[in-house]
């Protein structure tokens, strides 16, 4: 009996996230460990029609899939970048070493979700022969447009030992999320299980924020307006202004969340009054019960009023919901006495230059067991009761 022959494997780049067929590239995803919204086509797709992650702003689309004749069997998101900006995994120091060399560093390859440090999924494939191709594109990918580097950020571990195996360097960083176990929770049985000066002091920052006369008004999905959206957008920018940054996001790109994508927000409003004085954004998965904290701003300063908008008030929804986690969002030990945890994220790097590859490698290697001792130290200072 002859065994019919394999058809041939064929790797693709596009420059446009619409040139892939959604409902193929999502059945990936959602068999993937960690999918989330951020890797739906749509949200990517939104990111590059509204303007935000494109050529113009220094993400040129590079989209890699893998196809079985018609059938895309992998796929990624990949960006030929022109700076380090919006990534949060800072890599300025190498490129400062290029440029000491005289070598350029950008552009280099980008695997990420522009302007979102969510760990998740990256590498979406069928199967571990697939993902390993699709490593393998990345890495030809980049040589063949004689780049620096090819970067992948915030994967998963099945991400990672992919890359691990072709020879690229890893790293690790720390956010700050909270778990719950899936079970419905008051949040003042929450506040008894922290230790006492972490309780008092929640306590003490939630007093302070009604006695300034504010309350706050939830709004999850379409219940979300669009003046409400407005507000939102009029709030991020002035954080962004704050900062004396531009925003990365554009409000056309919160438009099409709230059309193609509105089960995946919710909203915190702070009124003081009939005015509208605050605002803070969380995207949601509510098939999988977690939340990620991604945006807030404020027309006027009031004490405490961030850390309410942004932990208190999402970790009362998760709690009373009973979701299993809330991600704080990149950076940031004051959320440890908020109750979120640290949680190590991963990174994989692979670099053309033979020597840079070696000394980015002993670099990295210090840097990790500097990591670990961050770690163990954040370890020992756990908000809640033994």
């Amino acid at each position: 009996m002859n065994t019919p022959p394999v058809p041939p494997l064929q790797l693709r780049v596009d420059d446009d996230p619409s040139a892939l067929p959604a409902d193929a590239w999502n059945a990936l995803l959602d068999a993937s460990p960690r999918p989330t919204p951020f890797m739906r086509l749509a949200y990517l797709q939104a990111l590059h029609d509204s303007g935000s992650a494109v050529p113009e702003t220094g993400w040129q689309p590079q989209f890699l899939s893998l196809w079985e004749q018609d059938r895309l069997v992998a796929a990624c998101p990949a960006y030929l970048k022109s700076h380090s900006y919006g990534e949060y995994v800072f890599d300025w120091a190498w490129a400062e070493a290029y440029q000491r060399h005289g070598l350029p560093y950008y552009p280099k390859l980008l695997v990420a979700v522009p302007f979102t440090p969510v760990p998740g999924s990256r590498l979406l494939a069928r199967d571990a022969t697939a993902r390993a191709l699709l490593a393998q594109g990345l890495e030809a990918l980049a040589q063949q447009l004689t780049l620096s580097s090819a970067h992948v950020l915030f994967e998963d571990e099945q991400d990672q030992a992919t890359l691990a195996e072709a020879g690229w360097l890893a790293r690790s960083q720390v956010q700050f999320h909270w778990t719950g176990d899936g079970q419905p929770c008051a949040w003042p049985d929450f506040l008894q299980r922290l230790q006492r000066d972490k309780r008092k002091k929640i306590q003490q920052e939630q007093r302070r924020v009604r006695e300034a006369g504010i309350r706050f008004e939830r709004l999850e999905g379409e219940a979300i307006r669009e003046q409400d959206w407005d507000f939102f957008h009029h709030c991020y920018t002035l954080t962004y202004r704050a900062h004396r940054s531009q925003p990365y996001l554009t409000r056309d790109f919160f438009g099409r969340m709230a059309r193609h994508m509105p089960q995946h927000w919710l909203m915190f409003v702070a009124w003081r009054g009939d005015q509208r004085i605050a605002c803070s954004l969380l995207a949601i998965d509510p098939l999988r019960r977690v939340a990620y904290g991604r945006y807030w701003g404020t027309v006027e300063q009031v004490p405490c009023l961030h850390f309410d908008a942004c932990y208190y008030q999402p970790l009362q929804w998760c709690l009373a919901g009973g979701w299993l986690r809330f991600e704080g969002g990149a950076q940031g030990e004051h959320k440890m006495a908020r109750g979120l945890l640290p949680v190590r994220t991963q990174s994989s790097h692979w670099l053309a230059h033979p020597q840079f590859h070696d000394a980015v490698a002993r670099h990295l290697a210090r840097e990790q067991l500097a990591m670990d001792e961050y770690v163990d130290e954040l370890d020992a200072h756990r908000p809640f009761k033994s």
